[in-house]
C-alpha cells in the first residue's frame, strides 16, 4: 500500500526531518511502501501549508497518510481541524498516526472490528487535535505573558526577533536576486529556513 509521509516541525523548531528514520521504520515494518515525502517548517495552527497541499493533492484513495503524532498534523482550530478531516475523508486517505495505535488498523480492512476501532479511533484523533490546540495556546498565553512582565520591568525592552526576522528576510531576498531560477526548498536550505518562509518573503515581496 502506497504511504505518504508528513513531517512537520514548527518555525522556531528547524528540525522537521527529525522523525523521518523512525516514520521509514514504521512503514517498512507494517510492509507500507513510500510514495512520498513531505516536510516543512511552519505552524501547525495554519491550515494553508505547501507541503500538506502538496501531499493531499498527490496521494490517491486508498493510500495511507503518515504522520508522527496528531501535534506533527494539527495544531489548528476546531473548524479548521473538522476542514482538514473532511479534505481527509474525502480524498479517501487512511490517516495514520505513528504514536496511536488505533489508528493502525486502518492499514487493512477488518470487517465490523475494523469499523468499531475506526469510530473509537476518530473519537482519539479528535481528543489529541484539541489537547494538541489547547497545549499551543497556553503556550502562546505564555509568552505573552512573558513579554508583558519584561515590559513592565524594563519600559524600554524590544523584543529581538524584529532584528533576525530583517535579516533573514534581507538574505532570502539577495538568494532569490542572485539566483531567480533556484527552487524554494534550495534557497530555505541556503538561507537556513523554512520553506514556507521563503515562500511568504516571496509573495510579500512580489505584492509589495
Amino acid at each position: 500500500m502506497n504511504t505518504h509521509l508528513y513531517l512537520r516541525a514548527s518555525t522556531k523548531d528547524q528540525d522537521a526531518l527529525r522523525a523521518k528514520a523512525s516514520l521509514e521504520a514504521f512503514a517498512a515494518d507494517k510492509n507500507l511502501a513510500l510514495a512520498g515525502i513531505y516536510s516543512e517548517n511552519i505552524s501547525g495552527t495554519k491550515l494553508n501549508r505547501p507541503e500538506l497541499i502538496r501531499l493531499l493533492n498527490t496521494a490517491e484513495k486508498g493510500e495511507v497518510l503518515l504522520v508522527e503524532s496528531v501535534d506533527r498534523l494539527s495544531r489548528l482550530s476546531q473548524a479548521d481541524w473538522e476542514t482538514l478531516k473532511a479534505t481527509i475523508k474525502d480524498k479517501g486517505l487512511r490517516l495514520v498516526i505513528a504514536d496511536l495505535p488505533t489508528s493502525h488498523m486502518l492499514i487493512e480492512d477488518k470487517g465490523i472490528t475494523g469499523q468499531i476501532m475506526e469510530v473509537i479511533n476518530n473519537m482519539l484523533l479528535d481528543l489529541m487535535a484539541t489537547m494538541a490546540r489547547l497545549d499551543q495556546e497556553k503556550r502562546v498565553e505564555r509568552i505573552q505573558e512573558g513579554l508583558k512582565n519584561k515590559k513592565l520591568v524594563d519600559p524600554e525592552w524590544k523584543p529581538t526577533g524584529k532584528a533576525k526576522d530583517k535579516e533573514l528576510w534581507g538574505k532570502v531576498q539577495a538568494l532569490i536576486a542572485k539566483h531567480p531560477a533556484m527552487s524554494a526548498d534550495d534557497v530555505a536550505k541556503l538561507a537556513e529556513c523554512g520553506v514556507a518562509t521563503v515562500y511568504r518573503i516571496k509573495r510579500e515581496t512580489k505584492a509589495s
